[in-house]
Parts: structure tokens; sequence; C-alpha cells
């Protein structure tokens, strides 16, 4: 798992997956803990009803959520909350920011920078594109952990201080780049609003729907990222089941990435099969259903890859891109309150 792309002071981990291995090194331990109670969901653009988010690129032509405004979870109904068609020819500011290493410290990978670039962050035809590039010429990028010489760049965008959620079902609709090169990540994920509640990553939860390395097409990885005891986990009983590498997806079309987030388990569906469910049950002091009773934020990123699928500038094809078409958010009423 690439943590570059997000954590200043925290270490970086590489996820690599070969032939369903994985190796996770350098990971931060756990930090203290504090209690904090649920909060309620951000909803930008809206009024008094819940209506939807409002500004270019919010609802398509066929309603909210692709019709869709409701959907039923476990026999319950949930409504449409976030909808993001990108249907528009630019960022729909009230739902969506730029996050750049020059503001956050993150980097795309071991050697790009994150930039806010109609080269790198555009929509325009339906899609949102993330897009990981060579400049012509090395520059430098400008971070408040140091600033570095680099001749790559990339894009990535967030709804952090627009719109969280605590629960719900979120759907993005994705299409990765092609090619079974090492060099490229691309992921879709919910990081908390609020950063070190319950502790230093992984102790205050990061929820991975899907992550994707050009190494290993046809294949997304789900990670959820919490502190427990890994003698606990049970798969019979999808008891702190945290990942799989079994989760297959086409490499060449839109793919559906689906997570089911309740107060009881966190399930992953890619087009519509399911390919994780985790029951959590964190290490003490924590217990359920924290770390994962408090708000998330969403994530859209192009990286360049780090360990074995490690960018590698005389290989790697660039410009690699990642196209959003959509990320449709459905909510039970009352979640998160």
């Amino acid at each position: 798992m690439q943590r570059s792309r997000r954590r200043t002071a925290a270490a970086v981990c590489t996820l690599a997956v070969a032939a369903v291995a994985a190796v996770l090194a350098g990971c931060s331990s756990p930090g203290t803990t504090s209690s904090a109670g649920s909060a309620s969901v951000l909803v930008p653009g809206t009024d008094a009803t819940g209506g939807m988010p409002t500004g270019t690129g919010s609802t398509g032509t066929g309603g909210p959520c692709g019709g869709q405004p409701t959907v039923v979870v476990d026999g319950s109904t949930w409504d449409c909350v976030f909808d993001s068609e990108f249907s528009g020819t630019s960022l729909n500011s009230a739902q969506w920011a730029p996050v750049t290493t020059a503001a956050s410290g993150y980097t795309a990978g071991p050697v790009a920078c994150y930039v806010d670039s109609p080269a790198n962050i555009s929509v325009g035809g339906g899609y949102l594109s993330l897009t990981a590039r060579a400049e012509s010429a090395p520059f430098t990028c400008h971070s408040p952990l140091g600033d570095f010489s680099t001749q790559y760049t990339s894009g990535t965008v967030a709804t952090v201080g627009r719109f969280s959620l605590t629960y719900g079902r979120v759907d993005v609709r994705a299409k990765v780049p092609a090619t079974a090169v090492p060099g490229l990540q691309s992921s879709f994920w919910l990081f908390p609003a609020t950063q070190k509640v319950y502790g230093h990553w992984p102790t205050s939860g990061e929820i991975d729907i899907a992550e994707t390395y050009s190494q290993y097409p046809g294949v997304a990885i789900p990670y959820i990222h919490y502190s427990y005891d890994a003698s606990t986990t049970n798969a019979s009983t999808d008891t702190n089941v945290v990942t799989a590498y079994d989760c297959a997806i086409d490499p060449d079309a839109f793919n559906d990435y689906v997570v089911e987030w309740t107060t009881s388990a966190i399930t992953m569906e890619y087009d519509g099969r399911r390919c994780l469910v985790d029951h959590w049950v964190p290490a003490a002091p924590l217990s359920h259903p924290q770390p994962f009773d408090l708000p998330f934020f969403l994530n859209l990123t192009q990286a360049l890859g780090v360990g074995t699928n490690r960018f590698d500038p005389s290989s790697t094809p660039l410009p690699a891109t990642t196209e959003v078409q959509y990320v449709r958010v459905w909510q039970q009423a009352g979640a998160g309150q």
C-alpha cells in the first residue's frame, strides 16, 4: 500500500501483489487513542431537507445518482446524498478539491509531484481525468516536507472540507490505465475527516475501496486499515479480514467499485461481485464500531508506483490517465448522526 500519496508523518508502506502475495513494510505503530462520538454527515450545497449537492457536474440528466435516488441495503432504503457525474467542463469546487504536494506534502510515488493543472486534473466528455505525466524539463516541486527536483507530475482530488460520510454506499465507476508494465497505481479511498482521533495511522482507520497496480492488470485490491489482533482473523466469520487478492476487474474497461459501510460490516463489491466482507474488531482500547464511526472523506488518485510496482522512467508508459465516470453515495436516513 503506497502511503506517500497521503501521509506526511507516518512511514511509507508498500503493498506488492504477486500471485496473491503481499508485503507491508515500515508502517507506523499505533499511537495513543481517545474517545469520540459519531458526527453528522456533511453535504455541501444542500438545504435543511437534505437536497442534492449543487454545482456543475453534480447530477446527470437521469436524475440523482444516475436515476437511482434510492437503493435498498439489507432491507433498508438508502437515499442518494452525493452525486458527481462529471458532466461539465470543470471540476465542481463545491464537491472536490485538488490535493497538491505544495499544500499537503503528499507525493505521487517517490518521484512525482501532485499539482493543480489542467494537464493533470480535467473534466470533459463525461469524465474526470487524473493524469500522471512527464514534463518537458525538470522543475522544483515545493513541499512542506522539503522541496525536491522532478520531471513528473500527477493528479489527485478529494472531498475534504466539502463532503464526508459516516456509513453509506459509495459507487465509483472508473477506468484505470490499460497496461501490464509496472509503475502505475490508481486508488479510490476514504480517509478520516479528522485525523488521529483514535491515534496515528492506521489506528484511526482508512478504507481503500480499490487500488490497482499496473504490474498486475485485471486485479483490484481492497484494503481496510485499522489496528487489530491478527490472531482474531477468522475467514469463516469474516472477522478482521482486511483485504483480498482475487478481486477480478476488466483492465480494458470501466468498472464499478463499491463499498457498503454499515455499523456492523464493511463490504466491497466490484462490478456487482462481492469481493470482501469485514466485521471489524479493533484492538483494545478501541471497541466496535470504532474507528469506523466517524466521518470519512473521498479521494480519487492517480499515482506512480512503488515497491515491486515501482515506476521506471525507461519503461512505464506516460502519460497515464485514470478516468472516473461518476461517484455516487447513498445513505440510510439518520446515518452518522
